[in-house]
Order: C-alpha cells, then sequence, then structure tokens
C-alpha cells in the first residue's frame, strides 16, 4: 500500500528557504545603503532602497504579483530618465564644482592628511652591503653630523640610525636610488633624539609634520607652518582664512565642499551680465536654429518627395537612393567632411566661390557666415528623413482629390499648396515637433563643427556665437576657466528642460492636437 507523503514539511522548508532569502537581500540593501549614505552619496542611497527594497516587496508578496511584469520597466525609466533628471536638478542648487566636489568630511579629511617638512635636512646615501642590504647614511651639513643605520633592506621600516663616522667604500650610485624610489618614500628613519623623518628628495630626507590642525569647537583649521587660521564657510563651502577679529578675508583652502545654495545659481544666469547676455544670444540663437531647420528639412523633403513620386519621371529608384544618401552615411562622417569643405584656406567652397566671384568667406570666424554654414550643414543631414517620410505619406493622399482638381482645372501649385501641403502637414506635426526638440539638443554637430566658435568676448564662462544652450552648458561645466562649474551647468540644464517641454506644449496646443 502506498501511504501518503505529507507536503507540510516541505511546504514548510520552502517558505524558511524563501524568508532567508529576503532577509540576506534586505540585510545587502541597507549595508549598500549605509555605505554610501555615509560616503555622502544620498541620492544613490535612495535609489538604492527604493530599488531592491520595493523589489523584494514585489516580488515576495502574492498582493502584488501582477507588478512583478512591470517592475523591470519601471525600474528601467527610474534609473535611466527620473534619476538622472533628478540629480541634474538636485545639483542645480548646489556649489558642486571642479574645487567644490567633495563633502565636508572628505575635503576636511584631504586637509587634515597633508604634511610639509620641516626642521634641518639631511642628505643622504646608500652603501651596499651584503644579501642585497644597504647601509643608510644621514649627513647634516649644518652640523656636520652623521647618522648611520645597520644592515637593512630598503623594506625596512621604521629604521633607527645613531651618530657615527660613514662607512668606507662607494656609495650606491642614483640609478639604486631611483629605482627602489617608492621604498625608500615609506620608509621612515628614526633619529636618537626621537625625530622621525621621511624622504623628502632623491638626495634628502627631512622631518614631516602636519600641515593642519583642526578644532571641532570653533570648526577652525590652523596651519602648523604660517600659522594661519581658516574658518569654515558654509556659504561658499571652503575653509577660508580669518583674521585676528575673526573675519573673513579672501584666501581659501582646496579642495573645497558641496554646500545647497538655494536658487543662487539660477539667479546668477539672469543677473550676472557676463552671463546672462550670453545666455540670451545662445537662447535666441537655438530656437532660432531649431525653427529654420525643421522648416527647411520639410520644406526641402517635401517637394523632393513630391518630385521622385512624379509618374513622369524617368529613374525614379536612381534619384531615391542619391537623395537618401547623406542619411545613410554616419552624420559624424558628413559634418567632417563639411568641415574641411568650408575651410577659409583650403575648402573646396572658397576655391569655387573665389574662382566664379573673387571672395573667400571667413566662414569660421565670422559669427553670421558660422551660423547660416551650421545651418547649410543641418539641412543637408536632416531633408532626406523628412524625404522619406513624406513619400509614405503621399501614397495615403487619395489620388481621387487630384483628379477632382483637375477637372476643375487646377494648377500643379495649386495642388500641392491646397491639396498636398495641408494632409502632409498635420501627420507631419508631431514628427516636426520631435525634429525641433532633437535641433534644440543638437550637440553634436556644434561640438564637431564649430565648437560654438567664433567666441564671445567679456563673458563670465565660455560661450560662442554658434553654442547652442546644450554646448554652452558643457563648455561651462567642462571647459571652464579655472574651474568646472557643475552647478551653474545643472541650472542651465534645468532651464534647457523646461524651455523644450515648454515649447513642445506651445506646439502642441498651437496645432490643436490633442494628446492621447
Amino acid at each position: 500500500m502506498l501511504k501518503n507523503i505529507d507536503p507540510a514539511p516541505s511546504k514548510f522548508s520552502m517558505n524558511w528557504l524563501k524568508m532567508l532569502l529576503i532577509g540576506a537581500v534586505l540585510l545587502i540593501d541597507f549595508y549598500l545603503v549605509m555605505l554610501m549614505y555615509s560616503r555622502g552619496e544620498y541620492l544613490f542611497a535612495l535609489l538604492t532602497l527604493v530599488i531592491l527594497t520595493s523589489g523584494v516587496y514585489i516580488f515576495s508578496s502574492q498582493k502584488v504579483y501582477a507588478w512583478r511584469y512591470v517592475f523591470p520597466g519601471m525600474m528601467g525609466m527610474v534609473i535611466f530618465i527620473l534619476f538622472p533628471l533628478v540629480a541634474t536638478i538636485a545639483i542645480a542648487f548646489t556649489n558642486y564644482s571642479g574645487t567644490n566636489q567633495l563633502s565636508f568630511e572628505r575635503a576636511l579629511n584631504v586637509l587634515t592628511q597633508q604634511y610639509y617638512f620641516s626642521g634641518s635636512k639631511y642628505d643622504f646615501k646608500l652603501y651596499p652591503q651584503t644579501d642585497e642590504r644597504f647601509q643608510l647614511v644621514l649627513h647634516n651639513k649644518i652640523t656636520d653630523q652623521f647618522f648611520v643605520s645597520d644592515n637593512i633592506l630598503l623594506t625596512d621600516t621604521p629604521v633607527n640610525v645613531i651618530e657615527k663616522a660613514p662607512p668606507e667604500g662607494d656609495s650606491a650610485p642614483l640609478k639604486v636610488v631611483t629605482q627602489n624610489r617608492s621604498a625608500l618614500q615609506a620608509m621612515s628613519v628614526i633619529l636618537p633624539d626621537g625625530n622621525e623623518l621621511t624622504m623628502s628628495s632623491l638626495r634628502q630626507f627631512s622631518e614631516q609634520k602636519m600641515r593642519y590642525s583642526y578644532d571641532e569647537n570653533t570648526r577652525i583649521l590652523t596651519n602648523n607652518e604660517t600659522m594661519k587660521r581658516y574658518r569654515a564657510n558654509d556659504d561658499k563651502g571652503f575653509f577660508q582664512v580669518i583674521n585676528a577679529a575673526g573675519e573673513w578675508e579672501d584666501e581659501t583652502l582646496e579642495p573645497g565642499y558641496t554646500v545647497a545654495t538655494g536658487f543662487h545659481n539660477f539667479v546668477k544666469i539672469f543677473t550676472d551680465e557676463g552671463i546672462q547676455k550670453p545666455f540670451v544670444q545662445i537662447f535666441i540663437w537655438t530656437i532660432i536654429f531649431s525653427v529654420l531647420t525643421v522648416v527647411f528639412t520639410v520644406i526641402i523633403g517635401m517637394v523632393l518627395a513630391c518630385i521622385v513620386q512624379w509618374e513622369a519621371l524617368r529613374g525614379k529608384g536612381i534619384y531615391r537612393l542619391l537623395l537618401i544618401l547623406p542619411y545613410a552615411v554616419p552624420a559624424f562622417i558628413s559634418i567632417l567632411v563639411f568641415k574641411g569643405l568650408f575651410n577659409q584656406s583650403f575648402g573646396e567652397i572658397n576655391m569655387i566661390l573665389n574662382n566664379l566671384f573673387g571672395i573667400s568667406p571667413e566662414w569660421f570666424n565670422d559669427p553670421l557666415l558660422a551660423k547660416i554654414m551650421i545651418l547649410i550643414v543641418n539641412t543637408w543631414l536632416g531633408y532626406p528623413y523628412m524625404m522619406i517620410l513624406c513619400m509614405g505619406l503621399l501614397k495615403a493622399i487619395p489620388q481621387d482629390l487630384y483628379e477632382a482638381s483637375a477637372m476643375d482645372g487646377a494648377s500643379t501649385w495649386q495642388n500641392f499648396t491646397k491639396i498636398t501641403f495641408p494632409l502632409l502637414l498635420k501627420p507631419l506635426t508631431p514628427l516636426m515637433i520631435a525634429s525641433f526638440a532633437f535641433n534644440f539638443n543638437n550637440f553634436v554637430l556644434i561640438q564637431l563643427l564649430t565648437n560654438g566658435r567664433p567666441d564671445m568676448i567679456g563673458t563670465t564662462t565660455p560661450a560662442g556665437y554658434t553654442d547652442l544652450l546644450v554646448s554652452y552648458t558643457y563648455r561651462i561645466a567642462f571647459e571652464g576657466s579655472g574651474t568646472q562649474d557643475f552647478g551653474l551647468a545643472a541650472a542651465i540644464a534645468t532651464l534647457i528642460f523646461l524651455l523644450v517641454g515648454g515649447l513642445a506644449l506651445l506646439n502642441i496646443k498651437a496645432t490643436k492636437m490633442k494628446l492621447d
């Protein structure tokens, strides 16, 4: 007789295994969160906590079983879309820059770990002995004293020396010192009076002392070498020197630390003339560039689509292939080719213009010509896309409309303006909005073709006449004069996000389109 097997023990063990697995994941989660939090990475700590904790809950609870299927996609959106956006906005409200990247604790730790060489300097030599051992000899030229160690390996530390005459024989050449530089730098030498020496150069040992001492109560950092006092200035994110009366002076210590500055970066954009003026000019140019690019590419693409779809045209396939080629070639290659063609001294375009009209335009030096050049290149890169779209949309227009217009005696231009253009414009509108948003942030074109140049004069931050807002932001973040101002760049990036979103909504409203 077969006996019934009780599944309860197996189910009980599976539940325990499940609980142990959940507990292990949660322990790892909390450990990572605390580790990130202790290092000042608050956003990453929050992101890790949300993802792992919600993941454990969703995959361990039957109540939210259906969410398991959308959880990976949702977390992908959080990690790659929402989190970078939140991080950028958060940075915009801080002084985060090339000199203010650390937390207060880490900046203080870097400063208090600095040393300086003080006291007498001792010339040193190494005298080879047996078994790869050496005798270290120190010489104080001021007192003419010699201090000699026992036979040591260069990896030994600490090394005690006593005062006595140096050994006879030849010392090791400088090559040996250079080859063992790392070991010698890690070595500490103890003099008979207890002072500790470390290597300060390839020929000398000196006493090393801590440069700064910190008082937690007053938050004052004292330079033990110059006796200057520095207090933490949380408004600027630096240890700033103070005078005897405790008043701030100009000198600061680097590295600084990151502090919240509120709307300072946003206010700076509109109040600092060195930033406001180029920002407004670049913003206007960005709008003009994006609008004209969309207009030119749509008009050229639509006209060419109508031509290659013309039934009476022979060799339509060849024309289509040739006109689509700019879209098939990688954009960066086309941009670099055009950069050579527009070269002011050796470019083919200037050679042709010089031979025909006797002119050689300075495409890269004149602001207006540089902008015209950019529009020409971007139109060349963008029209094939619009042409392909229009070729497909033309197939959807009923031929009855053209037959009816022919019976009424309409001309080709009237067919285009009254039938073709209106019927193509409505389905093209969402794509035109997308094209506008893309060109609003067309960083690659500007970076490869002009790098934003020619540069504007008298600006606080690096800015050029052909810069778009996105390339202007990049130059502030990575090419700033003296420092990399990530906080200001993030503030401009936040404004770009709001502007692009607002303009897209205005375009949708203007064309009376409804979002599904």
